[in-house]
């Protein structure tokens, strides 16, 4: 593995980490009324394509990225439609 390709590894687990603060939040407050459907159901799509994508080029980086944050946005939508308002 090259250095770019660490800095590709750097990149992506900081990408995946931006959803765990809003995740852990909504889990401790069971509260998720601020937060858009539109919003995540955007990201899990673009996560979605990223994925195709990274998983055409072989890229790691971007599929584990891209794994990670269609998860969490996942569990987001789950907690949308579970958690009472």
């Amino acid at each position: 593995m090259n250095s770019i390709e660490w800095v590709g590894y750097l990149g992506s687990f900081l990408t995946s980490i931006t959803f765990v603060p809003q995740v852990y939040k909504s889990w401790q407050t069971k509260s998720v009324g601020d937060l858009s459907v539109w919003m995540i159901s955007i990201i899990i799509s673009s996560a979605l394509v990223w994925l195709v994508y990274g998983i055409s080029i072989s890229s790691g980086p971007v599929i584990l990225a891209n794994s990670m944050v269609f998860v969490m946005t996942v569990t987001l939508l789950v907690f949308k439609f579970s958690f009472k308002k």
